[in-house]
């Protein structure tokens, strides 16, 4: 016989005790509340029973305790580390038994009711999350325990209050039964993250609501319906609604959708309270096949949102979260996955108020059991299905006013079995408005979307088509990407070739990518750190930084991308004239002015409005554009046209581009140099025109005034997380094979040095040791006097069996050489499959701005389509147009970094232009690049043309 100790509750499986039953959560209303947020006194123990309870009581003192911030996490407060882990337990798996080494942190918090507290009535103390798990007193009397980490728990606690000198104590544990059910891929991080709220709750108050607001497309009337737990009326003043509780009103109405998001002020009136409500009429169903909104079909452009700040983790505060929606409103998005959690619910509101279509997901996972072949998942342990269905209904009843969550999501990768069964069941006889999802159901037994994770273009295509097969209910099933395009490094690459797919098949209702935000924390040391770096026994490295947005939110080139990928407005013509297509579900162009610029060798020479119809959804047009404002003379020259805002809205000004096309008009003229200088032979020296070369070697050594390092044949980058794949993938994964075999230590082999009457020609092999493979390569030098024109051709020897990272020249300049102007794509990176967004125009920055700061370093800041560049005093044209690069270190130096700060700037600036480049994909955890951005080795030969630059004195960064 075992005895039970006083922390016996944290192995317990049941979600908790002392708890209220959920209920819908309101922002205000006119009884009266306290935040407890602020600073609370904290000790930490190694061990959950390392000391007794006597903190709670009244008179404690607890002075000599250290003060952090609630919301909160004691690890990101200096008192412990966080631990980084994708789905591994960092704790032994013996479900529901946690270690005896589990930190806990005692948090104390003394406050007074405010002189104007109600004497009526009673009260609530809400926590809305907690990790992992906390046992909670008021004035020395436990009120109870609970689990369940981003879900709201309340206690009532009118009885306890007293005028002054509440003391309310809550000890939280990290770790729990409820950890494994929290496997999610993120920092652990305990702590009281979100707020503490006292309520006043007045008697004849409303417990509990729920806003039933549907629409009918065909008639144009909402009906309205809110079902309370106490009598009261319904007011909503623009429409004349009086009704009371539990009746229903049909009146015509204005629909909300993510794109018009239309909301109606009411009012839920008690006998003892004011309910403020935000009213959006719209109905979800799953009708032919289809998830419609309103009568319409919808296209998911969304993305997986983690909650996170880089230095205060999941406690976010409401600029936080307003940020994170206008960034993703401004980038063209239009939906979000809560990714694994109900996030804040704020978040929620400001999704309801700005527009955009939510899957709110359950905060479930149980990843780690894959280790063990899903053996004693809790899903599929009936013990744990009180705990389940207590997170769902946590989630549904809290966030079920909000018209924005269009799908329930039951969690992630927490296998399957029939504890997600009975959720799926109360769900769905909670809340019939809505459907309901879980990408793990792979045959949809019950869910209502099929949905998976990184699935393939070839294969979306062939669901797209019904070609998949699957259970019968399956294949009747709307399809969505719940994860794809997974965002690590620099990437994702192949997104405009999947929503090439998305709107080619029915089916395909979109995706959403993974995922929103880099979780670096932000670190003197590294800059930002990741897993590991905190001396985590397991982690799971820099794989939890894989977002659009870098840590600081600052958006990366993939949120660039995504923006134009998924851009609601599309332009592209020819022969003088755009075709624009309107691509929203439910708006039309009426918002939007459109505004055309002719360019003559990327220089905008005039521009002006273009008149477009105000297009409905799906509509298109053809819109004739004027005559051309300049002769082109032999020049390079398009149009580009952008539909702009034509006011400001909520989300961003008046004059923001949402989309944008580029019609070439006229191509560039190639660069030409006639070979009239002939190379003259030194003691030391070559001269070739401006140029001097190693009279033995052949090596460019000065143009002009210009010293030149180490010109030479380059096939290497600094592989990136997509090229190095995930470890658990079985596909090919090419950085592995590119060091495998060498590519990033080849050795470069003199042939032969030759000088004929109008060229210099240097032969020579290009190949790794160990290997017979190879690249017979040619560098042909000519010059007219003034300028220096370089042809280098490559013909692969042996058995290529890999495509090369990239192919071109790298040489190194003075780093003086600071100031950067192009004529090409930009103002950001692009790679073959990433550069959908890099306009063709003129661009200048610096060295540095070129940079793209990847949390870990990688290959980056490649400028596409690029027809010249001028670096210092260098012009470079290309024949035909090249990859521009430019870095203060060298690629080996940035292959060798593994943090920001490991990059120190040396004395040369390390250019690379590039015939090609590899494409990227997205197989940090998706599929490789399509095989049309495949580099292959075969026979190439292009050409530079190198001459003195002019400079402007004020160069704009870009």
């Amino acid at each position: 016989m075992t005895s039970s100790t006083a922390v016996d509750y944290l192995e317990d499986v049941s979600p908790g005790s002392g708890a209220l039953p959920p209920r819908a959560r309101y922002a205000a209303s006119d009884a009266k509340s306290l935040s407890l947020n602020g600073s609370w006194r904290l000790r930490v123990s190694a061990t959950a029973d390392a000391e007794d309870d006597s903190f709670a009581e009244e008179g404690y003192d607890a002075g000599d305790w250290a003060e952090v911030a609630v919301p909160g996490h004691w690890v990101l407060q200096g008192h412990g580390s966080p631990i980084y882990t994708n789905h591994l337990y960092p704790f032994p798996v013996d479900p529901p038994h946690v270690p005896t080494e589990n930190p806990t942190g005692d948090h104390l918090r003394v406050f007074d009711l405010p002189s104007e507290w109600p004497s009526d009535g009673g009260a609530v103390l809400r926590f809305d999350g907690v990790e992992s798990c906390a046992r909670v007193w008021l004035n020395g009397t436990d009120i109870g325990e609970f689990k369940g980490s981003r879900l709201p728990h309340e206690f009532a606690v009118g009885h306890l209050l007293k005028p002054s000198g509440n003391v309310l104590a809550v000890r939280v544990h990290q770790w729990s039964a409820g950890s494994y059910l929290e496997d999610q891929d993120q920092w652990w991080l305990p702590g009281i993250f979100r707020d503490v709220t006292l309520l006043h709750r007045p008697p004849g108050s409303a417990l509990d609501f729920f806003v039933h607001a549907s629409y009918d497309h065909l008639g144009g009337a909402g009906t309205l319906r809110v079902d309370s737990d106490v009598d009261g009326r319904i007011t909503v003043p623009a429409l004349d609604i009086d009704v009371a509780t539990g009746e229903s009103v049909t009146v015509p109405v204005r629909p909300w959708t993510a794109e018009t998001p239309y909301l109606y002020d009411g009012l839920l009136t008690t006998e003892g309270e004011r309910v403020p409500l935000r009213i959006g009429f719209r109905t979800v169903e799953l009708s032919d096949g289809l998830i419609k909104v309103n009568g319409k079909a919808v296209l998911f452009r969304g993305v997986n949102r983690h909650e996170w700040h880089p230095e205060k983790g999941r406690a976010l505060d409401l600029e936080t979260m307003r940020e994170d929606v206008l960034l993703m409103k401004r980038h063209n998005i239009n939906a979000v996955r809560t990714s694994h959690y109900p996030p804040h619910p704020d978040f929620l509101d400001l999704c309801d108020e700005y527009g955009l279509w939510v899957i709110d997901e359950c905060d479930l996972e149980t990843h780690g059991f894959t280790e063990q072949a899903w053996r004693d998942n809790p899903v599929d342990d009936d013990r744990w299905t009180p705990a389940l269905l207590d997170r769902a209904a946590r989630m549904v009843e809290r966030d079920k006013n909000h018209p924005s969550i269009v799908i329930w999501s039951l969690g992630n990768e927490a296998g399957t079995g029939r504890g997600l069964t009975a959720m799926a069941e109360w769900i769905h006889a909670r809340d019939r408005s809505r459907l309901v999802h879980y990408e793990g159901d792979i045959n949809c037994r019950d869910t209502d979307v099929y949905s998976r994770m990184y699935a393939d273009h070839a294969e979306v295509e062939r669901i797209g088509q019904e070609l998949d097969g699957g259970t019968h209910k399956r294949r009747g099933l709307p399809f969505i990407l719940c994860e794809y395009g997974h965002a690590m490094g620099n990437g994702p690459g192949g997104l405009a070739d999947y929503q090439r797919l998305f709107e080619s098949y029915d089916r395909l209702q979109g995706g959403f990518i993974w995922e929103w935000i880099d979780h670096g924390i932000k670190d003197e040391r590294y800059g930002f750190a990741y897993g590991g770096d905190f001396g985590e026994e397991l982690h799971d490295g820099n794989f939890v930084c894989d977002g659009l947005l870098f840590p600081d939110r600052m958006p990366s080139p993939g949120l660039i991308e995504y923006k134009k990928v998924v851009e609601p407005v599309s332009i592209d013509g020819s022969e003088g004239s755009v075709r624009v297509t309107n691509k929203h579900d439910f708006a039309g162009l009426s918002a939007f002015a459109f505004q055309w610029s002719y360019q003559v060798d990327g220089e905008t020479v005039e521009s002006g409005p273009l008149t477009v119809p105000p297009l409905a959804p799906g509509e298109s047009a053809d819109v004739k554009l004027p005559a051309p404002p300049v002769e082109s003379d032999g020049a390079e020259t398009q149009w580009t046209v952008r539909a702009l805002l034509a006011a400001d809205t909520a989300w961003a000004p008046a004059g923001h581009v949402v989309g944008w096309g580029q019609i070439p008009v006229t191509a560039r003229p190639l660069p030409y140099v006639s070979a009239t200088s002939a190379p003259v032979l030194g003691e030391r020296r070559i001269t070739l025109g401006p140029a001097s070369f190693d009279a033995r070697t052949g090596e460019l050594k000065s143009l002009g005034a210009m010293d030149v390092t180490g010109l030479r044949l380059d096939v290497w980058r600094a592989t990136t997380d997509n090229d190095d794949g995930a470890s658990w993938q079985t596909d090919v994964r090419h950085g592995l094979l590119w060091r495998k075999l060498g590519l990033h230590r080849m050795r470069h082999r003199l042939d032969g040095v030759e000088l004929s009457e109008d060229a210099l020609t240097v032969r020579t092999r290009v190949a790794p040791a160990a290997w017979e493979i190879g690249l017979a390569t040619v560098y042909r030098w000519t010059s007219d006097g003034s300028r220096l024109r370089l042809t280098v051709s490559v013909a692969p020897e042996g058995d290529w069996t890999v495509p090369l990272p990239r192919l071109g020249i790298r040489f190194g300049l003075d780093a003086s050489a600071d100031r950067v102007k192009w004529f090409g794509g930009g103002p950001g990176e692009g790679y073959p499959d990433t550069k959908s967004a890099s306009l063709p125009d003129r661009w200048e920055s610096t060295v540095d701005g070129l940079q793209t700061p990847y949390v870990r370093p990688q290959e980056n800041g490649a400028r596409a389509d690029v027809r010249w560049a001028e670096l210092g005093g260098l012009r470079i044209d290309g024949d035909p147009e090249f990859w521009f690069t430019a870095r203060r270190w060298t690629t080996e130096q940035l292959d060798a970094a593994t943090h920001r700060t490991d990059l120190v700037p040396g004395d040369t600036v390390w250019v690379n232009l590039d015939h090609g480049q590899h494409g990227i994909g997205s197989q940090s955890c998706g599929p490789g690049p399509l095989p049309q951005y495949f580099l292959n080795a075969q026979p190439a030969e292009f050409s530079f043309v190198f001459s003195e630059a002019a400079f402007s004195e004020t160069p704009e960064t870009s």
